[in-house]
């Protein structure tokens, strides 16, 4: 590898750790510890806007606690509801992950679009696509995606939904993303993760993202070819390892798909 190319590999493993922006204090529900909140977000949401909704946000010894009545799941849920009232939160997907606590303990679920302004950690797939040859599929995202629209991706990325095993999604994730089944493709391996810590735009830039990424590998068999199903995807393209190197160093791809990829080729 080039000495340019291993500059630029660090820069993008140093983008995916950054500080937050602004400070923020862990957010608890019912003694878990679950995610992390800007001030200036709990301001602008407003403790009208969370009592209509059925909740509290009360700052003690240095932690925000969510209050109001029901499990954690509907606390969570009435919150993300105050929030969408609010302009402040992401994409609404009516999507439920998990929600899990610092030992990594499932303790609620809540929808997506709010995830990333409360700081909870998610966890997604990817698949890297081969065709026979060694040469590797990649996607173009649709223009509307609400992140990194028009880029370039790995042939299949997606959240790993509550009710979810990773196995799980990567089957739901490939075919909707890719119209490709599972137990039809070849040489199926786990290849690793990469872990995102980084300040996120949405609430208006107060967000801010933690995310494990699962990779995956496989070969696609050369009697089938990726054909999107859902309408998230532009088109497919199969790229040689020469021409995936020069399409990752110039910056087409996406920064969760650039540390997959380079980590696939071994870099």
């Amino acid at each position: 590898m080039k000495q340019e190319t291993r500059d630029w590999l660090q820069q993008r493993r140093n983008e995916s750790y950054q500080e937050p922006l602004r400070p923020r204090r862990s957010l608890c529900v019912q003694g878990h510890v679950i995610g992390s909140l800007d001030a200036d977000f709990v301001q602008q949401l407003g403790g009208a806007a969370l009592a209509a909704h059925g909740v509290q946000l009360h700052l003690s010894e240095g932690q925000w606690l969510l209050q109001g009545e029901g499990t954690a799941t509907e606390k969570l849920n009435r919150l993300a509801q105050a929030m969408r009232a609010a302009g402040l939160a992401g994409a609404w997907r009516n999507e439920q992950l998990a929600v899990c606590n610092t030992s990594d303990q499932m303790v609620a679920t809540i929808e997506r679009g709010a995830v990333r302004p409360l700081g909870i950690a998610t966890r997604a797939v990817h698949l890297v696509g081969l065709s026979p040859e060694g040469a590797v599929w990649v996607q173009q995202r649709a223009s509307n995606k609400a992140t990194n629209p028009d880029m370039w991706d790995t042939l299949m990325g997606g959240m790993v939904s509550a009710q979810d095993s990773l196995p799980d999604a990567l089957a739901r994730e490939t075919w909707e993303e890719a119209g490709l089944r599972i137990h039809e493709l070849e040489q199926l391996l786990h290849g690793g993760h990469v872990q995102f810590s980084r300040p996120c735009d949405e609430a208006e830039g107060r967000g801010y993202m933690l995310e494990r990424i699962d990779w995956c590998s496989a070969t696609v068999p050369a009697s089938l070819k990726p054909r999107n199903q859902d309408g998230e995807v532009q088109r497919f393209e199969l790229l040689t390892l020469d021409v995936l190197e020069d399409w990752l160093v110039q910056g087409r791809f996406t920064p969760e798909a650039t540390l997959i990829l380079a980590a696939y080729m071994g870099w």
